[in-house]
């Protein structure tokens, strides 16, 4: 019976209770709760509120307190129903670690109540992936305030690498720095930091995914050329690779280092004009990994000899032209030959012989119908002939007797591969003052011939000598435009008597023969006389 009775006691008393629990629960007032409760900033919250029946109709807002006298509203709504209510999520606001006060407020501002989020530091990066050598951003969020001595870490296979040290955070634990990634092998590194007051398993680290990629020494050239390939991000380690130039392997198959890195040089093969695809692949890594890297072929020429004299065969082949095209060579704008590509856009030699041209470079071009034009230089020989050797008239020497003469000239035959010609100068004594090595020769010849091809020339009536003393020089002039150095001159004189002395001569013979003529016949005619005197 008395366990009977305190039995109905007990559930009387619940009866008197259970009218006042809501009562009880509403005295507790307005509640706010935010979730999650800590993290880094830029992390995803929302704020629950309950008890909020009293601001049924009016509006609530959220505050979150990035430092004690700052704060920042991220949410804003009105309160309905029973008084309970969920904001939209938003970003934690820019503050730096710690506890940080976030308040529900009314249309005046006044603080309802609040609760506590805690910021942890974390790394951001962008981008996320990519090649080695790629430019990332790392931004830090959620440091200490103005904290100080913070170091940037890359993690390798072997370990980290400080990539960046000596950061400061500003007054809201925030930060930014730039690295380009460090060689390193294919897939996940961590990146993470430490500071004066932030440790390491602290700080929200952050990933990069390394991929795989090529790059060419060069990314233009001709057949024949030398490039590298490197590859980078591959497998540590990594074995069979190999390079392709349009799916052809270049060059020698070989291994990555322990970070992923390896090269492969190779010769540009037999390929026409335009872009060609350069790819390559491991024993994990597979082509289309990777992406293609362009090598634009330009037309390439061979010119064999570069160097000569008139008359050098000059051979001229070529290759990355456009594939089935006409090909003209040209020496000096010279149309020399012609010959039509193959498939790969070469063509063998084309051969002639070096026309007369001045020494020095000249221009031997290869063009397509297509418009590709490739040159090179073809130098001609600069080495000027020997002077010859005067031989006639010999020095001092007198050639002629009376009046205007027209002597021969003759001097030894100078060779040269280029082929010579000659210049022969005549000229008095009165006007040979210039120096004999210079390209004139006299200041005023009398008589001044070039482009001789024998080694002896005979003056014609006009150009014959009146009597004096002459002077003359030669000097061989090769094919190539090259000229040697005149000789020493020799002196001459043309006759014995000038025509008008002669005529003095003869018409002073004459007088003296007539008047001899005359006074013999006389004398005679006195003998005679004398005779006939006698005898009578």
């Amino acid at each position: 019976m008395k366990i009977l009775s305190r039995v109905v006691i007990a559930l009387l008393f619940c009866l008197m209770v259970v009218p006042f629990l809501p009562l009880a629960v509403q005295a507790l007032g307005p509640t706010i709760s935010i979730s999650p409760g800590s993290g880094p900033p830029g992390k995803d919250a929302y704020v629950s509120c309950t008890g909020f029946s009293n601001y049924t109709g009016n509006s609530v807002s959220i505050r979150f307190y990035t430092t004690s006298a700052d704060y920042t509203t991220v949410a804003t709504t009105t309160v309905w129903g029973d008084g309970n209510f969920t904001t939209a999520h938003f970003n934690i606001p820019e503050s730096a670690r710690g506890d940080h006060y976030v308040y529900a407020c009314d249309v005046n501002g006044n603080n309802i109540t609040s609760t506590i989020f805690t910021v942890s530091p974390a790394l951001q990066i962008s981008p996320s992936e990519g090649l080695v050598d790629t430019t990332v951003t790392v931004r830090g969020r959620g440091f200490g305030q103005g904290e100080t001595g913070i170091q940037l870490s890359y993690y390798l296979d072997g370990g980290d690498r400080k990539v960046a040290s000596g950061i400061t955070a500003s007054g809201y634990g925030g930060w930014n720095i730039t690295f380009k990634v460090p060689a390193s092998s294919k897939g996940s590194h961590t990146i993470d930091a430490t500071g004066a007051i932030s440790s390491l398993y602290e700080v929200e680290d952050a990933t990069f995914t390394i991929k795989p990629g090529i790059s060419l020494s060069k990314s233009s050239g001709s057949v024949g050329d030398n490039i590298t390939v490197s590859g980078s991000g591959f497998g540590s380690y990594e074995g069979q690779i190999t390079a392709t130039y349009d799916g052809t392997q270049a060059g020698s198959s070989t291994a990555a280092n322990s970070d992923g890195n390896w090269t492969i040089p190779f010769t540009v093969p037999l390929s026409a004009k335009g872009v060609h695809k350069i790819d390559a692949s491991g024993s994990s890594t597979s082509a289309t990994d990777i992406a293609d890297k362009d090598f634009t072929v330009s037309p390439g020429m061979t010119l064999a000899p570069n160097s000569g004299h008139v008359g050098t065969i000059l051979n001229v082949s070529g290759t990355g032209f456009a594939s089935s095209k006409r090909v003209t060579v040209t020496y000096d704008g010279m149309e020399k030959g012609n010959a039509t590509t193959d498939g790969a856009g070469s063509f063998s030699w084309i051969s002639f012989a070096a026309p007369k041209s001045i020494h020095g470079k000249h221009n031997v071009t290869a063009a397509d119908a297509d418009g590709s034009k490739v040159s090179a230089d073809f130098v001609m020989e600069s080495q000027p002939p020997p002077a010859p050797v005067l031989n006639s008239p010999s020095q001092g020497s007198r050639v002629g007797f009376i009046g205007n003469v027209t002597p021969t000239f003759e001097w030894s035959s100078v060779t040269d591969e280029s082929g010579v010609t000659y210049s022969l100068q005549i000229a008095t004594s009165q006007n040979s003052t210039t120096p004999l090595v210079s390209p004139a020769g006299f200041t005023a010849p009398s008589v001044s011939l070039a482009g001789l091809t024998a080694a002896n020339y005979t003056l014609t009536k006009e150009q014959s000598l009146p009597h004096g003393t002459y002077y003359w020089i030669v000097r061989a002039i090769d094919g190539a435009q090259n000229q040697g150095n005149w000789t020493s001159p020799y002196s001459f004189k043309a006759g014995l008597l000038s025509l008008w002395q002669f005529i003095v001569i003869i018409v002073l013979a004459i007088v003296l023969i007539s008047v001899l003529v005359y006074f013999l016949g006389r004398r005679r005619r006195r003998i005679s006389y004398t005779k006939k005197i006698v005898i009578h």
